[in-house]
Order: structure tokens, then C-alpha cells, then sequence
């Protein structure tokens, strides 16, 4: 990041120079570098401090000289970062969202990029209804009528597959995991994808990240799941 920065910089001091007084366009071809260079430029700014990616257009007025600001001070975060990692962050884990289950994190992604966060939560509990009516071959019922209807402890019917925790059935454990997992499903479609198709306002970001993180167990049981016909 750090090298994607200061060659952005050198590159916006070098067209900066390039325009003469008076003029509005400077160098045409490092205005084209800039060009190419800016998006990659705004997403690490935007990772750094969402603000400062907000001031680079190097097409405004003077669009230069503010990117290069911003691109300072994106700079200093980076001198600093560990510093602040280690003296001003609590001795916590870290949760990546990229080590989410798949189906969980592929969905959400490119709204938390866009910092969609409810919108990312829902589209992330659609994939995990979308891909358990795929793996039970059903249509019919979505949600958390769905996830009743999988984790039943009644046998399976013609049309109407159940979902099996792996191990022995006759395993406490085993069994504990099967209610488990379904109090699990309706209390993430209730309290959870219910929430986030019908609010009107924005989530925070660490609460979406809480709400992905319980998404993602779910998802991983699901998967670990057996069909049972």
C-alpha cells in the first residue's frame, strides 16, 4: 500500500508541475496514469480512513494538490499503524470477514465494500436460504419455514428432505447439536435476515460484522450437514 501511495504522489507532484500558470489540464499522458492509478488509490485510502478517499478526483480543480494531501495523510497512518496497533488497540482477536464460510462472505462482500452493511447481512442470509433450498431440492418454502422444515425431527417425506447433524443419532451430543441447529437457523432468519430486509436505516459496521460472524456458523452446519430422503 505504502508503495502504491508514494508513487501516486510522485506522479500527482510531477503533473502538478506540468501545468503552467493559467492553464487547467497539465501532461495528458501523467494525467492518464493518474487515471489508472486513482481507483486503487481510493480503496487503500478508503481501508485507512473512509474520509480521505472522499477528496481524490484529480479531475476537479486544483484535483491534484488534494489528492496529494489525502495521500499524506494516508501515508502517516501507515508509519503509525503498528504503533497504534500495539499501545491505543486492546489485546483482542482479530475476525477476518474473508474467513467466513464462502457463502456467507461471497454474497456480503461487494456491499461491505461499499459500506452496505445491512444490505451485506441480507444478501449473506439470502445465500444461505438460496443454498439450503438447493441442497434439499426445494422450492417451495423459504427461510425460516424452510429451515423448520429441514431440521424436523420427523423422517423424511417424499419431497420433503431432512438435514442431519453428522455423528451418531444416538449421541446426547449429536442430538443436542440437531435442536441446536435448529434454533439456530430460526433465530438467525428471526432475529437476524428478518431485521435486515425490512429496516430502513444503516447498520454499524461492527455490528453487521457480528451479525456475518453468526450467519457464518450457521452456514458451516448447514454444510456439514447429511440429506437425508
Amino acid at each position: 500500500m505504502r508503495q502504491q501511495l508514494e508513487a501516486f504522489d510522485n506522479l500527482a507532484m510531477r503533473y502538478e508541475n506540468s501545468t503552467r500558470p493559467g492553464d487547467y489540464i497539465g501532461d495528458e499522458a501523467l494525467l492518464e496514469q493518474l487515471h489508472r492509478a486513482e481507483p486503487t488509490v481510493k480503496q487503500i485510502l478508503r481501508r485507512l480512513d473512509p474520509q480521505l478517499a472522499q477528496e481524490i478526483n484529480v479531475d476537479a480543480m486544483a484535483g491534484e494538490t488534494h489528492a496529494r494531501n489525502q495521500v499524506q495523510r494516508g501515508l502517516g497512518i501507515l508509519t503509525d499503524m503498528d504503533e497504534w496497533a500495539a499501545r491505543l488497540a486492546p489485546d483482542a482477536p482479530a475476525l477476518p470477514a474473508d474467513q467466513f464460510h464462502p457463502w456467507v462472505w461471497d454474497a456480503a462482500r461487494t456491499f461491505w465494500d461499499s459500506q452496505h452493511y445491512r444490505a451485506a447481512v441480507h444478501a449473506a442470509a439470502s445465500a444461505i436460504n438460496a443454498h439450503l433450498q438447493a441442497k434439499l431440492g426445494r422450492r417451495d418454502v423459504a427461510d425460516d419455514k424452510l429451515v423448520q422444515e429441514a431440521f424436523s425431527d420427523k423422517p423424511a417425506e417424499p419431497g420433503k428432505s431432512r438435514l442431519r447433524v453428522p455423528g451418531d443419532a444416538t449421541s446426547p451430543t449429536v442430538q443436542s447439536r440437531q435442536r441446536g441447529a435448529l434454533q439456530l437457523g430460526l433465530g438467525s432468519f428471526f432475529a437476524i435476515r428478518n431485521p435486515a430486509a425490512h429496516d430502513t436505516g444503516e447498520w454499524t459496521e461492527q455490528e453487521s460484522l457480528e451479525q456475518l460472524a453468526t450467519l457464518s456458523v450457521l452456514a458451516r452446519l448447514i454444510d456439514s450437514c447429511q440429506v437425508s430422503r
